[in-house]
């Protein structure tokens, strides 16, 4: 029996060797662990609680009361701080308290550790009232594999690779996460006497990041920083804890008015550049060369009807938008492209339109409704309508800051951009005799007319495939049913150039519908959650928005994101590719669009490893993005 008792005493510390005594109390279990079972030089050491149900222990900032856990060593070896885990917020009769529960790893690093460690812990544990309790560990270090070590391989606090501020009036802003990451945050900082711990912490975002206001406490140094752990809980509710070093001071600056104002002038400006406003060129081509030879006040009331209808256009889809987004909706520039009867609506005029140039009928308004320049101002109509799918260059962040300013201001973006749309002919309202520099009317611009058609024709089949990819296939051949019933409305001769479009449309639509999702190769879906799991395993991502109807997402797509060249270097690089698309209504989608100062695709984000994401340009390049994860 005596041999058997022995081997029962002596069989769990071999089995255990990393493993010191165990204190147990009807409180806690407490043991002192190792990651390594190696005598000398500097290990890692741990003190392990595992503490009852509704009692907890205190962090390295205990908040308003309570006192940390405290360890101390036999010399020579000595005890380095512990490693805390990220805290939980308690408060009981009005006391605000950082703690833990649960199970509970302290680790710590010790120097000039021999093979056999002597401690001392002290720790106080709670729940209604505390007790002071406290232990000796012995810890033997015999050079076999530690059945511990995996335990400190978790990370629970990283360091976050966010820019912070903190503001004198408490203001702690953090660049670079918005809505889409996080839905609660909460920091606690590392040293006592800084905040009130008992203040509510409100969670606010803007264009840039996300702001806590904090409330300082009257001593605290507002030229110094501030430090601490912030936690974060994202929308599928997994939470991330990140340790930074607020700098002292205020925030950036956002731009002004008047550089939203110029932004949006040049975006409007860009537009005109962009494949979504090519069907209405192919209009004001055909307008234009009208102008030559005639006369100064005829080349005015043209040129500003035409921007009276792009700017009337403007300003009532940013009504519309500013409208929607008060009423609590998650809409952005080009939402009307995501309703089907929309799409069908405005394919169904593109066809009109194209018939009309190929000159198969004649479109004139009725007398009542006719005014000197109407035909400009429909084009300057249309030219929005059609250009809403895209977003240029300096155009993204204007659109977002209308969104987020006041209502004068906000309608004085959109009446900037819709100047800048407009400028190529504003400028011979301006300049009349700029007109006389344009080519003589003649014959030749009957085939200029009818080669202008083709374009359009081409745009209704987009339009069509759009469709495809937003409602299916029955949508689509009922658009392509409605186009032939347009043309049979218009004339019976003209049934049959409509009607073959639309049965050229429908083959086109089926040899492609493989092609209506959009991805790229090996892509995922987005979602924020998966996003979040990426970026916490330190694995790169590029995200794409995109849709199906914006064509320069398409035309970046092909020429860019599913080049040779890009696609080898995510696989060498092993990038993640996340796919946002955004062709019907996403909230997660319109989140990572407003987070990113955005309003409308398409939106290219790289996040590096462990580090926050890189806007690129809304117009691609393989060399851009080449560059860009470099």
């Amino acid at each position: 029996m005596r041999w058997v008792f022995l081997l029962l005493f002596v069989l769990p510390n071999i089995a255990c060797a990393a493993t010191s005594n165990v204190f147990t109390s009807s409180r806690a279990s407490v043991s002192l662990i190792s990651a390594a079972n190696t005598p000398g030089g500097d290990i890692q050491l741990a003190l392990k609680f595992k503490l009852a149900p509704g009692w907890h222990i205190y962090w390295s900032n205990p908040g308003d009361a309570g006192l940390t856990p405290q360890i101390t060593l036999d010399p020579p070896a000595v005890a380095g701080p512990f490693a805390y885990p990220p805290p939980e917020f308690l408060v009981q009769s009005g006391v605000a308290a950082y703690v833990l529960s649960g199970d509970v790893l302290l680790p710590f690093t010790v120097s000039h550790a021999g093979n056999r460690i002597q401690a001392k812990a002290f720790w106080l544990v709670c729940r209604d009232i505390c007790v002071p309790e406290h232990a000796n560990f012995t810890l033997a270090l015999d050079g076999g594999p530690s059945p511990e070590s995996a335990l400190f391989d978790i990370k629970p606090v990283v360091a976050s690779p966010f820019a912070a501020r903190i503001a004198p009036d408490g203001r702690l802003t953090i660049a670079g996460l918005g809505r889409a990451e996080v839905s609660t945050a909460r920091f606690f900082p590392d040293a006592p006497g800084t905040i009130v711990n008992i203040a509510p912490q409100n969670l606010q975002f803007s264009a840039t990041g996300l702001t806590l206001q904090l409330k300082l406490t009257p001593g605290y140094d507002a030229g110094k920083p501030l430090s601490g752990v912030l936690e974060l809980t994202d929308p599928s509710g997994a939470m991330q804890a990140l340790h930074l070093n607020a700098a002292p001071g205020l925030p950036p600056a956002t731009p002004s008015l008047m550089l939203w104002l110029g932004a949006a002038f040049l975006g409007g400006l860009i537009l005109n550049l962009m494949p979504c406003v090519f069907p209405v060129l192919a209009m004001k081509a055909f307008a234009i060369t009208r102008f030559s030879g005639a006369g100064k006040a005829h080349i005015r009331r043209e040129a500003l009807g035409y921007t009276a209808g792009v700017l009337t256009a403007m300003l009532a889809i940013g009504l519309i938008l500013i409208l929607l987004r008060a009423l609590g909706g998650d809409f952005g520039w080009g939402f009307q492209f995501q309703s089907p009867v929309f799409v069908a609506l405005v394919a169904w005029l593109i066809l009109a339109l194209g018939l009309n140039l190929a000159g198969l009928f004649e479109f004139s308004l009725p007398q009542r409704f006719h005014f000197h320049y109407h035909g400009s101002f429909f084009t300057g109509l249309l030219a929005v309508i059609t250009a809403t799918p895209c977003t240029a260059p300096f155009m993204g962040g204007a659109i977002a800051a209308a969104l987020a300013a006041s209502l004068p201001a906000a309608l004085g973006i959109f009446l900037f951009l819709g100047i800048g749309l407009a400028a190529p002919f504003l400028l011979l309202a301006i300049f009349p005799a700029l007109a006389s520099k344009l080519p003589r009317p003649g014959a030749w611009m009957l085939h200029l007319q009818r080669a202008l058609s083709l374009p359009m024709f081409a745009t209704f089949v987009w339009l069509a495939w759009v469709m495809l990819h937003e409602a299916g296939g029955t949508a689509s051949l009922l658009l392509c049913l409605g186009a032939a019933a347009i043309g049979a409305a218009l004339s019976s001769k003209k049934l049959r150039p409509a009607a073959a479009l639309a049965l050229l449309t429908l083959p086109f639509l089926h040899t492609s519908q493989a092609a209506a999702s959009l991805s790229l190769p090996n892509a995922e879906p987005y979602s924020a959650s998966r996003l979040a799991s990426l970026r916490a395993a330190n694995t790169p991502v590029f995200v794409d928005l995109t849709a199906a109807w914006c064509v320069t997402c398409l035309v970046n797509e092909h020429s860019t994101l599913t080049s040779h060249a890009v696609q080898f270097a995510f696989a060498e690089q092993h990038i993640k590719t996340l796919v946002g698309d955004w062709t019907n209504r996403d909230p997660a989608i319109t989140r990572l669009l407003q987070t990113s100062n955005r309003d409308g695709v398409p939106l290219y984000l790289y996040f590096p490893a462990g580090s926050g994401p890189i806007v690129l340009p809304q117009v691609l390049d393989p060399q851009i993005v080449l560059n860009t994860i470099k």
